[in-house]
């Protein structure tokens, strides 16, 4: 006789064998009060039932991050936009060879800025050389929005050594689909802006934000709020290209004008080196 919780896998399944004969015989899905709810798709996406739909987003990382011990990640945020150098490198020799004026400058910027995805790279095999050396329960994971970009490069430093390497994706209006460089078991896609944020503070040990736009702009004030806030406990924030963040960010502005404390400006550190970013981090929780 099956035991008890046979009969609940097989009777979970079931629900969804239905659903899936159901577009195999090329039927439209439509509205059907006798579907089971937790197996009726136009349930699940009512307006009223968004409130589960964001418990089920913050429930589904979290125990698939707990099966597989990852405690403890250090996040890299920074430009989607940015190539990695032989790519850049490829782009400006067709540039070269096209002799178009535009094209040549936007490929010398992309061969510029792939020195950003180089150092992201290193960075986070400094991460996972440490990892690898430790039992599960010590390691730091490298973890990004699972995109192109910086967010290829630290998950592609991670992959080099061979270590578990987290993405947390975004669906978005235009496709994007996860770098090939998360690892399959801990690459997640999140609808919601807000749970996905969450998901990076959960468990994170360190920030280290890359130059970038709007979503790392986004990304990170939040951290700097949470931490100044102490909503969130002190973990070490580094501004990863000290040239792009001073001219993007005028923090001494901001204490002219009283919006923030002198102190606040403890909360971060500027670096333009892998290995100083790493060691800051060691020095915060005296990594050996």
């Amino acid at each position: 006789m099956q035991n008890t919780q046979d009969l609940k896998d097989s009777r979970l399944a079931n629900a969804w064998a239905e659903l899936q004969h159901h577009a195999n015989e090329g039927n439209p899905l439509e509205a059907d009060a006798y579907r089971l709810a937790f197996a009726d798709p136009e349930f699940l996406l009512r307006r009223e039932t968004r409130g589960l739909r964001m418990q089920l987003e913050m429930l589904k990382p979290e125990l698939e991050m707990q099966a597989q011990g990852i405690e403890s990640t250090v996040v890299v945020f920074g430009s989607a936009r940015f190539a990695a150098p032989e790519d850049a490198l490829k782009a400006q020799q067709a540039a070269m060879k096209s002799g178009d004026a535009k094209a040549i400058e936007l490929a010398a910027q992309k061969l510029h800025n792939a020195q950003y995805y180089d150092q992201a790279r290193q960075f986070a095999r400094l991460v996972a050389g440490y990892g690898a050396r430790k039992p599960e329960k010590d390691r730091l994971y490298i973890c990004t929005g699972g995109g192109p970009g910086i967010m290829e490069a630290a998950n592609r430093g991670a992959h080099d050594l061979g270590a578990l390497t987290v993405g947390l994706n975004i669906a978005l209006p235009h496709e994007q689909s996860a770098n090939p460089y998360v690892s399959p078991s801990a690459n997640f896609k999140f609808h919601y802006f807000a749970l996905r944020k969450m998901h990076f503070m959960m468990r994170a040990k360190a920030l280290v934000a890359f130059p970038g736009g709007m979503g790392t702009l986004d990304e990170l004030f939040e951290v700097l709020t949470l931490v100044q806030t102490r909503k969130a406990k002190p973990v070490p924030i580094i501004l990863f290209g000290t040239d792009y963040w001073k001219r993007l960010v005028n923090f001494d502005v901001m204490i002219e004008e009283g919006t923030i404390s002198k102190e606040d400006l403890a909360l971060f550190t500027y670096t333009d080196d892998p290995q100083v970013a790493w060691d800051t981090i060691k020095a915060f929780y005296q990594l050996t």
